[in-house]
């Protein structure tokens, strides 16, 4: 089953690509496996998925020794600076970057374990009080503060608008960062001017985010299926 959907999701995000008049290959599968068991994740990684994606540090810190070394992790959950260590050194890529506090344990680690550790700034797009993310008009002062005094690779932005049932409703937030990212390209704000991250999209609405730019789709559900977690089903 599992297999079958990453197929399905692949096909997607290629017809997605092609409709936007983009190679399928400038947009990356993140398999958001949070309370997934690692044979599940396996069974992915052996229909061809390698790129994961994890919210919960510990959940995250169990499984991954137990999955090939091939394998690559994007962490995606909410980050204190406090759990800086253990996830500059399990991930490759931090999507949910959102104060310099955080950006400057990250880089204090890393450069511990001499890795050059790329991240993306996290943006409240929406500007949902409930939600974590740098407003939109403080994002050019927060990476201004990364690029003068972290060695951080921020390859881009990520975003989790609010939640519609109708994936046009997502429309407009996932083109305002789109837009928000161009702003900040042009004032040579990112590692890569020239090839920005855009981490939008999840199981319900990732076509329409790739319609406006994404570079990296965050999908579970629909790969998974719903988890369960003691007793209550998490969509």
């Amino acid at each position: 089953m599992i297999v079958d959907n990453l197929t399905r999701i692949l096909t997607t995000i290629a017809t997605a690509a092609r409709r936007s008049g983009r190679h399928p290959d400038t947009v990356q599968l993140v398999a958001v496996s949070k309370q997934v068991g690692v044979e599940a994740i396996c069974e992915a990684v052996a229909g061809g998925q390698m790129l994961f994606g994890e919210n919960y540090l510990q959940e995250a810190a169990d499984k991954i020794p137990q999955l090939p070394p091939t394998v690559q992790w994007h962490f995606i959950g909410h980050l204190q600076s406090n759990k800086a260590a253990q996830v500059a050194e399990l991930f490759t890529m931090v999507e949910t970057v959102d104060r310099f506090k955080v950006a400057k344990a990250l880089d204090l680690h890393a450069k511990r374990l001499d890795k050059h550790l790329s991240i993306l700034i996290q943006v409240n797009i929406g500007r949902e009080k409930q939600k974590s993310g740098v407003m939109p008009e403080e994002t050019t002062e927060l990476l201004h503060a990364i690029s003068a005094e972290t060695n951080l690779r921020v390859r881009g932005l990520m975003a989790l608008p609010p939640f519609f049932s109708d994936p046009e409703k997502s429309r407009p937030y996932f083109r305002a960062l789109r837009e928000l990212a161009q702003q900040l390209a042009v004032k040579k704000l990112f590692h890569d001017n020239d090839a920005i991250e855009l981490s939008m999209g999840m199981s319900n609405d990732y076509p329409v985010a790739i319609e406006e730019g994404a570079t990296i789709v965050r999908v579970g559900t629909a790969l998974f299926g719903s988890r369960m977690k003691e007793g209550v089903e998490k969509k």
